[in-house]
């Protein structure tokens, strides 16, 4: 047992104190007494080292502790941070990462050379461009940032296949496998909680607690806390922890205490539906929690051979409005190369806060790392994809602007992060928590839908009028 890792308490807990079953890691609130003690340890421990770093304006980070029992019956607990800490994976006194330091020495150096080449190049092109603007100059340098873009997410997929998950019952996925076909989110992996829980694996640790606390200066956007706990990430932990947690007695994870009404069908035919989805309910269920509440879920108690890949749009459980659903794979490339030549429309509306003087325009910001990143952190034009939205002014009243939007891209939260970023409309989404205000709901709603049907050739449009 590497008992560098293990911090043992002093003093037994008594066995009625033990959790019977492994609290959620999503239930918000304050841990457990047991699990709250092994947290406090550690902050004393970060006073004394008083790492620098942390303090610096949006330099503090989650750390996280899991309250376990070794088969000889001694209890103690594993420390974790959240992604590097002090510029680097390993320190002593945590657990190490998920990634293979092996596989990943084998290909990321020469990698990150060419990455920083790439942003070598780019950053003098980008003063010749300011210094003597010309065609030829603008378009090597727009053809820099896409290589440099395209580099760096076939680097970070790369990397993403060296992540091994374990879960309780011994076995194993790549990280890659656990959110295909979609790529990993960035960071997703390198959060405390898996840490913790694949070293217990590792060291046959019984688990019995978890909290996870912000330490240090707050991000940038000041949602987070010193010393404050919060719950795991629903993005990228929402996705790996359920399948590392099983084989493992864990509480459910908690609902969201309401009825949801169904989604609406509005339109049906062998090879395509247009639904009407309320807002609270996530349009897809995670991969490896299959249990979990979504629109996806509901179709396929009457459409079972329904999966995620044919849901087109996916929109956030705190938006509602209309999605558009293929049948078979002729129906979903077709629709999808509408959309990408944008003969096919998804049209969004919302209140933004504030007036918004000029009457439309086009945002362009290639957006990354949405999880739980800062506002300023999910815009990267350097790694960034890109994300293009259109914007209408539809009405203004009492300091709010009521808007159009036309999503040309797809990113998880483009329009929201296009709404609140201070080079895009630089007006958040009424109701927004993460990027503005929170309220009684994200006024946002997906309100038309056009499209030319793939095997009729009829021009269809719906519409489903916003609630607010």
């Amino acid at each position: 047992m590497s008992s560098e890792r293990v911090s043992f308490f002093q003093t037994p807990p008594s066995p009625g104190v033990l959790p019977v079953r492994l609290p959620s890691p999503f239930a918000p609130g304050p841990p457990g007494p047991l699990a709250r003690s092994a947290a406090e340890a550690l902050q004393q421990r970060l006073r004394r080292e008083r790492w620098e770093v942390l303090d610096a304006p949006g330099g503090g980070k989650m750390f996280g502790v899991l309250v376990v029992a070794a088969p000889d019956g001694r209890v103690g607990y594993l420390s974790a941070f959240s992604g590097m800490l002090g510029g680097g994976w390993n320190v002593e006194g945590f657990v190490p990462p998920l990634f293979d330091p092996v596989a990943r020495d084998a290909f990321w150096p020469a990698g990150e050379a060419e990455l920083g080449a790439l942003t070598h190049r780019y950053a003098e092109l980008s003063r010749e461009v300011e210094q003597a603007p010309s065609p030829l100059l603008h378009e090597e340098l727009a053809r820099i940032g896409h290589l440099r873009a395209e580099r760096s997410r076939a680097l970070w997929r790369q990397m993403a296949r060296s992540y091994v998950i374990p879960n309780a019952r011994g076995e194993r996925l790549p990280l890659a496998e656990l959110f295909a076909p979609r790529p990993p989110p960035g960071g997703a992996g390198d959060c405390a909680a898996p840490k913790l829980l694949a070293e217990a694996y590792r060291q046959h640790l019984r688990p019995l607690a978890l909290a996870e606390f912000w330490w240090g200066a707050p991000p940038l956007d000041g949602r987070r806390e010193s010393g404050a706990y919060y719950p795991a990430c629903d993005n990228k932990c929402g996705v790996v922890l359920p399948y590392m947690l099983q084989g493992l007695s864990v509480e459910p994870a908690p609902r969201t205490g309401t009825l949801i009404e169904d989604p609406r069908i509005l339109h049906e035919d062998p090879w395509l539906l247009v639904v009407d989805k309320p807002v609270g309910l996530s349009t897809l269920p995670d991969r490896h929690a299959p249990e979990r509440d979504s629109v996806l879920v509901r179709l396929q108690s009457r459409f079972p051979a329904l999966s995620s890949s044919d849901v087109l749009q996916d929109l956030e459980r705190e938006v509602s409005g209309l999605l558009l659903v293929a049948r078979d794979e002729a129906t979903r490339a077709a629709l999808l190369r509408q959309f990408a030549r944008r003969e096919a429309e998804h049209r969004q509306v919302s209140w933004v806060e504030g007036v918004v003087a000029e009457a439309s325009g086009v945002i362009e910001l290639p957006l990354r790392g949405t999880s739980h990143a800062p506002l300023e952190d999910c815009v990267d034009r350097v790694h960034g994809k890109r994300a293009v939205t259109a914007w209408t002014v539809l009405e203004r009243d009492g300091g709010r602007t009521r808007v159009a939007w036309v999503p040309v891209t797809r990113h998880p939260f483009q329009t929201r992060i296009h709404a609140a970023h201070r080079l895009g409309l630089g007006a958040p989404v009424v109701g927004d928590a993460r990027f503005g205000q929170g309220a009684a709901r994200l006024m946002l709603h997906a309100e038309a839908l056009a499209f030319t049907h793939p095997q009729t050739g009829a021009r269809l449009e719906f519409t489903a009028p916003a609630p607010f």
